[in-house]
């Protein structure tokens, strides 16, 4: 099992170019640009600590994400199965919108009906936790990477916008618990992968609680 995550991106709500510093030795920062919808490109920070190798990532290894320097909002990006995997820190202002009845008329399949998540992340929050957010960061559309739009009511999407993804290349929009809007080209929520808690602030990716069974091959679309 390797013991790191290989960290590729981090994202603070309404700071789309501001990095934030990790605990981990054997790093560096550098920036590449981002597309987004009705703007100019956008510097992400670049993280790379201390890389899993090759063999173990096409493996699907399972591997362990230090959660401690993420912080109530803040989304990070890591490697698993050469997918990305979202990672967000939801605040409380973010759980209650994703209650609200107005905001589940508008999504597709707000009770996470389809099979895109894990039987223990078949609820509200589609996760084991309220708070952590764990999907996989791959468009059900035609597999474009949405961009990380936490904002309420962003302009550019819509005056009722609650917070959640977005991609570029189509239009397709989910809310912050990975479900698709109604109207999009996107059919499916994004897809949550197998994952578990170990400790208070770390998460093991590709490994299912004791006693559930779940993998990404089991899911309607990816």
């Amino acid at each position: 099992m390797s013991d790191d995550a290989t960290a590729i991106g981090t994202a603070q709500p309404g700071e789309k170019n501001r990095s934030r510093p990790t605990r981990r030795d054997f790093l560096y920062l550098a920036t590449v640009s981002t597309a987004v919808y009705g703007a100019a490109a956008v510097a992400w920070p670049l993280i790379d600590q201390m890389n899993p190798s090759a063999d173990v990532i096409a493996a699907g290894v399972p591997i362990d994400v230090d959660l401690r320097p993420l912080a109530p909002g803040q989304q990070i990006i890591v490697r698993w199965q050469s997918h990305p995997i979202f990672i967000v820190d939801r605040t409380p202002q973010a759980l209650r919108t994703l209650q609200q009845p107005g905001l589940q008329s508008r999504l597709r399949d707000p009770n996470s009906e389809a099979r895109q998540q894990p039987p223990y992340a078949q609820n509200w929050h589609r996760s084991i936790t309220p708070g952590l957010l764990v999907l996989v960061g791959i468009c059900t559309h035609l597999g474009c990477i949405p961009s990380y739009r936490p904002t309420v009511g962003e302009a550019d999407l819509a005056p009722n916008w609650p917070g959640g993804y977005f991609c570029p290349c189509h239009g397709s929009r989910y809310d912050l618990a990975g479900r698709v809007f109604q109207g999009v080209p996107a059919p499916y929520n994004l897809p949550v992968p197998p994952y578990r808690l170990t400790g208070p602030k770390t998460l093991r990716i590709g490994e299912n609680p004791p006693g559930q069974q779940f993998s990404l091959a089991s899911v309607d679309q990816m």
